[in-house]
C-alpha cells in the first residue's frame, strides 16, 4: 500500500503518559556513573515511570478515551461506530489473553469488533495504523482504532534501563472529516535479531552495537528512501519528520543521512523528556507534532521495530486540525510538563513491585 488514492487518515487522536519521571542523573548516581556521561551520550534527560497499577492496558485505554472524546463520543460520533481495534505493544500484560478485549470493554466498544493484539517490538503501534487504514480503504470499517503502547522492560543496570519508559498514543482512522490525510505508506522487514525476549523472561536481551548500523539504520534508511522515491519527494518537501527514538541520538543521525534538518525533527523529539516508550514512541512523537502543526503541512514518519523492520508514512494536515484543536486541552506537551520527578529509591520500589 504505497501511494494511496482514496481518502483515509486520522479523524482523532489521544495520548497518555504516567505521572512520574526519573532523571537520568538519578540512574547515573545509582549505578556509579559519572554525572552527565550517559545522558549526554543518549541525549535523554529523563524518562517516564509507570506506577505499580499502570500497564499497556490502562495506558491504552486512557489514550483511546481521549481520542474518542475528541471525536465526539457522546455527541455525533459514538463508540459503536468503531468496528476495528488493534493494540500494538511488546509488553502486553498477558502471554495468552488479548489486551484489546479489555480495552474494548473499558471503552464501551461493540462486541461486533475486528480486534487483535500486535507485536513487532517498537513498530507494533504503526503496524496497527497501517492495518486500520487498510480496513478503511477496503470498506471493512467506517472507523478503526490503532493504539501503540508500552511499559518497557529493562534489567537493572543494563543499558536499556536508562531509556526504557512508558506511554501510549491512540489514533482513530476514517475517511471523512480528516485531521490528517494519509498519502502513502510502505514497510521493510528482515530477520535481523538485534533485540529479543523469550517467553517467561522478565527482561529483553540486545545485541549492543549490533542494534545500530545493521538493524536500526539499515531498516529506517531503506524504508524511508523507498517511500520517498515512490512519492517522488525529497526531504526538503516536508515540514516535519519523525524517526523512532530508542534514544535522542539515533533519530538525529537518521534524519541527517536522509537529508532532513534538525528543525524538521525537533517538534517531535520528545524522547529527551519521556525516554523510549517503545511501541508508543513514534505514535507519541506524531501526536506531539499534530498538537502544534498548522494546516497543509507534510509530515514524514518512519518507525523501527527490532527483529527487524520499519514502517514509513507520508501524512498531510488539513484545515480541520487547527479548527478542532481549539476545542481541546491536555495536549501531549502539557502532559510532559506535568510529569512529577521521583527519586531512584521510589523508582526501584515501583520496579520491584512490578516484577515480583
Amino acid at each position: 500500500m504505497p501511494v494511496i488514492n482514496k481518502p483515509v487518515g486520522i479523524v482523532a487522536y489521544g495520548t497518555e503518559l504516567p505521572s512520574w519521571s526519573l532523571s537520568i542523573k538519578e540512574l547515573e548516581m545509582a549505578h556509579n556513573k559519572e554525572i552527565g556521561t550517559v545522558s549526554n551520550s543518549l541525549l535523554v534527560e529523563q524518562k517516564t515511570v509507570p506506577d505499580f497499577d499502570e500497564d499497556t492496558i490502562t495506558l491504552s485505554t486512557s489514550a483511546a478515551w481521549q481520542a474518542l472524546a475528541r471525536a465526539g463520543i457522546t455527541k455525533n460520533f459514538g463508540s459503536k461506530k468503531i468496528s476495528a481495534l488493534f493494540v500494538g505493544s511488546e509488553s502486553h500484560p498477558y502471554a495468552v489473553k488479548p489486551s484489546g478485549s479489555v480495552v474494548a470493554g473499558a471503552l464501551g466498544l461493540p462486541e461486533e469488533l475486528a480486534m487483535a493484539d500486535l507485536q513487532f517490538a517498537c513498530k507494533a503501534g504503526t503496524q496497527g495504523m497501517q492495518i486500520c487504514a487498510s480496513y478503511i480503504l477496503s470498506d471493512f470499517a467506517k472507523y478503526a482504532l490503532a493504539i501503540g503502547a508500552d511499559v518497557a522492560q529493562a534489567k537493572p543496570g543494563d543499558a536499556l534501563e536508562y531509556t526504557a519508559a512508558a506511554g501510549a498514543a491512540a489514533f482513530i482512522f476514517g475517511s471523512t472529516n480528516l485531521l490528517v490525510k494519509l498519502l502513502a505508506t510502505s514497510s521493510v522487514a528482515s530477520d535481523t535479531p538485534d533485540f529479543w525476549r523469550k517467553s517467561g523472561e522478565d527482561f529483553p536481551h540486545h545485541g549492543g552495537r549490533f542494534t545500530g548500523k545493521p538493524a536500526y539504520f539499515y531498516h529506517v534508511i531503506k524504508s524511508s528512501k523507498m517511500l520517498l522515491k515512490e512519492m517522488k519527494l525529497k526531504a526538503e518537501d516536508f515540514d516535519y519528520c519523525v524517526f523512532h527514538t530508542p534514544n535522542g541520538k539515533f533519530p538525529l543521525q537518521a534524519a541527517k543521512q536522509l537529508g532532513f534538518s534538525s528543525k524538521q525533527l525537533k517538534p517531535g523529539l520528545i524522547v529527551k523528556k519521556v525516554g523510549n516508550t517503545y511501541a508508543g514512541s513514534v505514535p507519541l512523537a506524531l501526536a506531539a507534532i499534530l498538537d502544534q502543526a498548522p494546516a497543509g503541512k507534510k509530515i514524514f514518519v518512519t518507525a523501527y521495530g527490532s527483529g527487524a523492520g520499519a514502517d514509513s508514512f507520508v501524512f498531510e494536515t488539513t484545515d480541520n486540525l487547527p479548527k478542532q484543536r481549539k476545542k481541546w486541552q491536555d495536549f501531549t506537551l502539557d502532559k510532559i510538563k506535568n510529569l512529577q520527578p521521583i527519586s531512584y529509591q521510589q523508582y526501584a520500589r515501583l520496579t520491584k513491585d512490578r516484577y515480583h
